[in-house]
């Protein structure tokens, strides 16, 4: 996710190259990173918190703990923004490890790889609205930002944090119906992702609701409705309302 977001950042020109300086313990890693975006490397933490306005923290949560010890924070001088994408780290735990700096946990999605992510944003005691409108700026490069109180973040993780597999087992589900319809599975492939992609910008760009839009396409006594009749009659959104709560609740836990 973290090299996601990077791409993302040099590719909307938010951020130039040489702006930029990734801290990566591993060697190979550092030199990839340093070939192919030509941004400054180094190994050391410290260096990332030193005359920069913001600082993206994109660590293993279980070593939180252990990377802010080899910190030394008290020396640092102008407080930068500390924006994390820590699954289940509630901020009262980022604020205790950053203490006095202004922290935001952040929630994006994989879509963010290419651009059309879903990133909620929560704000800590000490941020202001200037690092708001930074978190904004640097993650509106990779889609589209929602600020949500932290209480909701656990239902954003169940919901837009889960929800691209949800919907890849979908498409997934699609395209077997086709190849089990006769078609070859390359075509059935395309026409899954693709009816999947024209619905969702159509719901966008038009703002229709989604009941809207399924009684457009469902004629009296047609295929569609005999279709989501089948949907209905095996607990199709049931199955889908489920997942979303069961991730939550799993969310929950792994902050505890």
């Amino acid at each position: 996710m973290a090299e996601a977001i990077l791409t993302r950042l040099l590719a909307s020109q938010l951020y130039q190259p040489h702006t930029l300086l990734v801290s990566e313990p591993q060697a190979p890693r550092r030199s990839f990173l340093a070939q192919t975006y030509g941004v400054k490397v180094t190994d050391d933490n410290q260096q990332t918190l030193e005359g920069t306005e913001a600082v993206l923290l994109a660590v293993k949560p279980q070593i939180l703990d252990k990377v802010v010890s080899q910190l030394s924070l008290e020396g640092v001088g102008d407080h930068p923004l500390i924006l994390s994408i820590l699954a289940g780290t509630p901020l009262n735990r980022l604020e205790t490890a950053f203490p006095n700096f202004p922290v935001i946990r952040v929630m994006p999605n994989t879509p963010a790889t290419v651009g059309v992510g879903m990133t909620a944003v929560a704000a800590g005691t000490q941020v202001q609205p200037s690092h708001l409108t930074l978190a904004h700026a640097i993650f509106g490069a990779v889609g589209e930002v929602v600020e949500v109180s932290e209480s909701l973040m656990d239902g954003v993780t169940g919901l837009s944090g889960s929800g691209p597999a949800f919907v890849a087992l979908m498409i997934e589900a699609l395209s077997d119906g086709g190849v089990a319809s006769g078609l070859p599975r390359a075509i059935a492939n395309q026409l899954a992702v693709q009816t999947v992609l024209g619905t969702a910008t159509l719901m966008k760009e038009t703002g229709l609701h989604p009941g809207q839009l399924k009684d457009k396409v469902t004629s009296p006594g047609g295929t569609t409705i005999a279709g989501v009749a089948t949907l209905e009659e095996k607990g199709f959104r049931s199955a889908v309302i489920e997942a979303v709560k069961t991730a939550h609740r799993r969310s929950q836990e792994l902050g505890k």
